[in-house]
């Protein structure tokens, strides 16, 4: 039998191990059903947005956090022996209690996001969370993730990295496993996140016209994640049936019963 803290043991080897690792979000039981049974997978994560979007909730922790905590430990339960790592967004101002609460439902990782508060109040936060992992006495891998590339507006690129490499130090010595820098960011960018924080240390998220894949395992990237990306594929595919049908067509060739 697989255990909680086997699970997290596994993803934080993921994170450093030197492949890639390669997170296509779900959210919600069937979608973690589907991605799990899918060759290949070797660990889950949540996105935030696409469980508050199914619930009718917009982004931001709008969602309560029971429900958010519940679903996460739905998808938990869904996903098997593999680990699972959840979007928490900002902790709920709480992100010691919301990292304890979400291994109590058998989480074994998490993303952070600093939304660019302080660096002081966004490094007690990630202390908490590592906190409560140890408390836990489990080996939580959290991906700290700042907003400094997203919230850039007309800033200098220059002054916008050395706002991110100063978080990303400052979480990873406070016990972050990883450091999660969200945005389009080119090749030059990525190479100097990695060069300043070291290999396996970075974590970024695939969005249209991102790096590729290549390049990322190239540079020492050590994960990527889609977020609320592969909801979009879906809701795309959804929104094409539709207007297919509506066109007098029907299901598109290839279709496959996955539930």
């Amino acid at each position: 039998m697989v255990t909680v803290s086997d699970k997290a043991a596994e993803l934080t080897r993921l994170h450093h191990d030197p492949e890639l690792l390669l997170v296509v979000n779900v959210w919600d039981a069937i979608t973690a059903t589907v991605v799990a049974n899918t060759p290949g997978t070797k660990a889950l994560a949540t996105a935030s947005h696409g469980i508050a979007a199914a619930r009718g909730y917009p982004d931001g922790e709008v969602i309560p956090r029971d429900e958010m905590i519940a679903e996460v430990g739905l998808i938990v339960r869904h996903a098997g022996d593999l680990p699972v790592s959840a979007d928490l967004e900002a902790g709920y101002s709480d992100a010691g209690g919301t990292i304890a609460r979400a291994i109590d439902v058998g989480v074994v990782g998490a993303n952070l996001e600093d939304r660019m508060k302080p660096l002081s109040d966004s490094v007690k936060a990630v202390e908490a969370a590592v906190a409560a992992a140890e408390t836990a006495g489990v080996a939580f891998a959290l991906n700290a993730r700042t907003d400094a590339f997203l919230k850039a507006g007309d800033r200098d690129p220059e002054e916008v990295l050395a706002d991110a490499i100063e978080r990303g130090r400052a979480y990873l010595d406070a016990g972050a496993t990883c450091f999660f820098a969200p945005g389009k960011l080119d090749e030059t960018t990525v190479g100097r996140l990695v060069e300043a924080l070291g290999e396996r240390r970075v974590s970024l998220i695939g969005i249209p016209g991102s790096i590729p894949l290549d390049a990322a395992q190239r540079l020492g990237v050590a994960r990527v994640s889609y977020g609320p990306w592969s909801q979009n594929v879906a809701l795309t595919a959804l929104a094409s049936l539709a207007e297919d049908v509506y066109a007098g067509g029907g299901l598109p060739e290839g279709t496959r019963r996955l539930n």
